[in-house]
């Protein structure tokens, strides 16, 4: 194998394919990049941990076809330290892979390709499910908070995709709150179907993806899914098991509703909150009252207070949450301002668009002690 690439191409390729890649496995050769280059001048980069797959695709100039593997972080930090220019990749029939770049000049030893595991098989004969990368990857970003991580229950540390003609839902809960993203699709999904997609994998999704309106594909499977996002690729299991009902969770009505100013809010609940750590987990008290919202919290280390106002009016109800499960919900809206429905002190608070129903999240309360 030989080939020969600029060196900013090739580093972000690595960088990618890499986020596969085990850092300590007990197999090595989940631990090396498969890189393979083909005699039309294609470059393909694959990392894969047994649970995701990453292929990066990129031109460059090869002069011998061929393929090996290396190791990801000793080839990554190689790149990252050669000079801004072309850089020549050699392996020999030893499988001593030579890096050269200007003056300077690596020798890594590589591993026979043919070990390298297969990536699993997804088919991608059928229409995909075509959607703007900008737009999955605020619906990635903006329900992921939500993920559990609690492997009691594997199926709730994963998103729930759900397609219903041209409505795509995504949903994330984890037990104290709830994320749910809605999006109408331009183009028609092939059929009506739900699947589960593991939170690290879309977090990677989440990185690869741009902030453009070129398409990303998305190719479910019975057992696992790829994402085809420009020259890249990801493939990745579905989580089994039966996901929770997540719409017998949202409340239809409620007591009070108001309306926010979101980077203003988030201000005062991250004042009050300056007072709270891992160790001293305190829940934020807030006491709606008319149009004014009063928050205060008591540590060990001290007090803290602010107060707010709102749009809208709200008989007397005093509240406790988790300040971060609040942040998280917040700094996910979308939009300037947010409607907040509320019930009672023992009911969850509920933040949703002004119009519409692009989104919907839900933060259980925290029982109060007596001040």
């Amino acid at each position: 194998m030989q080939f020969t690439c600029e060196k900013s191409i090739l580093q972000e390729a690595i960088t990618t394919a890499s986020r596969a890649v085990s850092n300590k496995s007990s197999i090595a050769l989940l631990e090396g990049l498969l890189i393979t280059a083909e005699s039309d001048g294609r470059l393909t980069l694959c990392g894969y941990n047994m649970s995701m797959g990453i292929r990066a695709h990129i031109d460059a100039g090869v002069t011998e076809p061929g393929s090996a593997v290396l190791n990801a972080r000793l080839f990554g930090d190689m790149i990252r330290k050669l000079p801004d220019d072309i850089i020549s990749v050699e392996t020999n029939e030893q499988l001593l892979t030579t890096i050269r770049c200007g003056k300077a000049m690596f020798n890594l030893v590589a591993s026979d390709a043919q070990d390298f595991p297969q990536l699993p098989e997804v088919e991608t004969s059928e229409n995909p499910i075509l959607l703007p990368q900008s737009m999955l990857k605020s619906m990635i970003s903006q329900t992921i908070f939500a993920v559990s991580d609690n492997e009691a229950k594997p199926v709730l540390t994963g998103c729930l995709f759900e397609l219903e003609g041209q409505e795509l839902h995504v949903a994330a809960v984890d037990g104290y709150r709830l994320g749910v993203r809605r999006e109408h699709l331009e183009a028609p999904t092939p059929s009506d179907t739900h699947f589960v997609v593991p939170g690290p994998a879309l977090r990677e999704v989440e990185r690869i993806l741009s902030e453009t309106d070129e398409q990303a594909e998305i190719y479910p499977d019975t057992r696992h899914i790829l994402f085809r996002i420009g020259d890249t690729v990801l493939i990745t299991r579905l989580l089994e098991g039966e996901f929770l009902n997540y719409r017998a969770a949202i409340p239809t009505e409620a007591a009070a509703v108001i309306t926010a100013d979101v980077r203003q809010l988030i201000a005062s609940i991250e004042r009050v909150s300056l007072i709270v750590s891992e160790k001293l987990k305190n829940p934020v008290r807030m006491e709606f009252d008319g149009p004014l919202l009063r928050m205060s919290c008591i540590t060990t280390i001290g007090k803290s207070y602010d107060e707010y106002m709102y749009e809208g009016d709200v008989p007397h109800l005093e509240i406790g949450f988790n300040n971060r499960y609040l942040l998280d919900a917040l700094r996910a809206c979308p939009s300037d301002k947010v409607r907040i429905s509320l019930q009672g002190s023992l009911n969850p608070i509920v933040f949703s668009p002004e119009e519409g129903d692009a989104f919907t999240y839900l933060v259980l309360p925290v029982r109060l002690k007596a001040e």
